[in-house]
């Protein structure tokens, strides 16, 4: 007699929406990291590209913070946390899945979205800097600011609130439900003590990038770099606008609820939006430019070689 596995089934058309914009994400940084490491195989061909690529382990850090974002907000899809995507691994318990929630509360408030957050401040304030020491330091100057939310999110998480007099919804990390083939499913949930720390984070990081563009803007004369420095801007600013507002209105309602799943699809896709904006002006576009700036270098030098030669 055969076991027939069971059919794997997604929860909801949000979860759903969830998956596929993470894998537009992942195959975008994948991208980005091409792009990354080719001009950092051009610039040992062409000397000239070398200023360019100066920040090149800071770009390529906030890309890797952005693509364990993403692949972090598979965690709180059940889906993900069930048998049969692993068929040759144990099965969870549920009392596991409640530990990989409070994971991802903490890897996600804590150390990825904040990471890759500082990281896009660090090369708005660096980028009219022509100073290649921060390259290395860039890294640990983006760490050094990321600890702070990080031990928050930690205590938050692992602290004993269970010897405190404090309501389960400011502190509960997940939530046992019945899907609906009435089995038993745990969906995390962001509590809202560590909400409510990342809220202070965004608000201060919000005023640090409005004032670090407010001074490149100042400082460049480039047209086309100002309107990708507005750009950046607006989309960080609203994007951090939205998070903040969506995540205080999923406290509102109950985890097994659809307006919930709303909510924290809104709040994904704020989060998508700005880190999506961040690759592609930070990353992309300028990566993009430098290597076509370094092969039009090369063409126009090797204009008089040819001349040379012909007349020789």
């Amino acid at each position: 007699m055969y076991l027939i596995p069971p059919v794997p089934y997604i929860d909801s058309a949000l979860d759903l929406a969830t998956i596929a914009l993470v894998s537009a994400l992942l195959i975008l940084s994948l991208l980005s990291f091409f792009l990354i490491f080719h001009l950092r195989l051009k610039c040992r061909i062409s000397h000239q590209l070398l200023h360019f690529n100066s920040l090149w382990t800071v770009r390529l850090l906030l890309v890797l913070f952005i693509s364990l974002w993403a692949v972090n907000e598979l965690l709180r899809i059940p889906f993900f946390r069930r048998r049969y995507p692993y068929p040759f691994l144990p099965s969870l318990s549920l009392s596991q899945q409640a530990d990989l929630c409070r994971l991802y509360v903490v890897l996600s408030l804590g150390l990825y979205e904040p990471g890759f957050l500082v990281t896009l401040l660090f090369l708005v304030n660096v980028s009219v800097n022509k100073n290649r020491k921060y390259n290395v330091w860039g890294v640990i100057i983006v760490f050094s600011f990321c600890l702070p939310i990080l031990f928050l999110q930690l205590f938050f998480t692992f602290s004993p609130w269970g010897e405190l007099p404090i309501p389960a919804f400011l502190r509960r990390s997940f939530a046992h439900v019945r899907d609906g083939y009435g089995n038993d499913a745990v969906l995390c949930v962001l509590p809202l003590v560590n909400t409510l720390a990342f809220c202070a984070f965004a608000i201060v990081y919000a005023l640090c990038f409005l004032l670090s563009c407010w001074r490149v803007v100042s400082l460049v004369i480039n047209k086309g770099l100002r309107v990708r420095i507005y750009a950046l801007a607006a989309a960080v600013l609203f994007s951090l606008l939205v998070e903040l507002l969506f995540l205080g209105i999923s406290v509102l309602f109950s985890p097994a609820d659809t307006l919930y799943g709303g909510a924290v699809l809104a709040v994904f896709l704020s989060v998508l939006c700005c880190a999506v904006m961040g690759e592609g002006i930070l990353v992309i576009w300028p990566i993009s430019e430098a290597i076509s700036a370094g092969d039009d270098f090369c063409r126009w030098n090797s204009i008089p070689e040819k001349q040379a030669a012909v007349e020789g």
